[in-house]
């Protein structure tokens, strides 16, 4: 007799209809949270274009707010400070629709708590609450959609070594081990001199 693997997928979850029960909560605290980075770019756009409004005209405010924007995406540092906080709050989205679309959620509809992602050397970290029903077995279960869903090499879910409901998220992108210039070696374009003559091995 065959045993059950216990896989913790959804795909095989026998309880399929319970899916079409959920409700899922979106409270006004619940969507400002998620989209707390682009609430807090847009007021802080708004104020900026506002107060230079009332120093020059609003074009020139407009004109003058994209000048900057242009100065720093022209700087690498900045440049490279800004891409990075933009793949973080890509992941944090993506997360959260891969934990609906692969009900990684409680019958509530409630889906883990993204609490804070940072840059790393290789993509990205995520720190995550998971609430009642839910642990890290379930994302070590769905890998494989989490890696495709961040647009990633690669990626990994771990917890806590003292509360097992707060779940490590490592999105990896680069590897910064490899090489980035193939060094070829100087013998393999020498040629022999004099060359070998006819009949003779090269």
């Amino acid at each position: 007799m065959q045993k059950n693997s216990g896989s913790r997928n959804q795909r095989n979850n026998p309880y399929v209809i319970d899916g079409l029960a959920v409700r899922f909560h979106h409270t006004a605290a619940g969507v400002a949270w998620r989209w707390r980075t682009e609430l807090m770019l847009l007021t802080l756009t708004i104020a900026a274009v506002w107060r230079l409004a009332l120093l020059i005209t609003i074009i020139w405010a407009v004109v003058a707010l994209a000048a900057f924007t242009g100065i720093l995406l022209a700087v690498p540092v900045t440049r490279r400070f800004a891409a990075r906080r933009f793949w973080c709050v890509l992941v944090r989205h993506r997360i959260q629709r891969l934990c609906y679309e692969a009900k990684l959620h409680t019958r509530l509809g409630r889906i883990p708590l993204v609490l804070w992602i940072r840059p790393t050397k290789v993509g990205e970290r995520a720190w995550l609450l998971c609430r009642a029903g839910i642990c890290v077995e379930d994302f070590q279960a769905h890998l494989g959609e989490l890696r495709a869903a961040c647009f990633a090499r690669d990626a990994r879910a771990a917890h806590n070594p003292r509360w097992s409901h707060l779940v490590t998220i490592d999105i990896v992108r680069r590897d910064t081990l490899a090489a980035s210039n193939i060094v070829q070696s100087p013998l393999t374009s020498t040629r022999r001199w004099p060359p070998p003559r006819e009949g003779e091995a090269a």
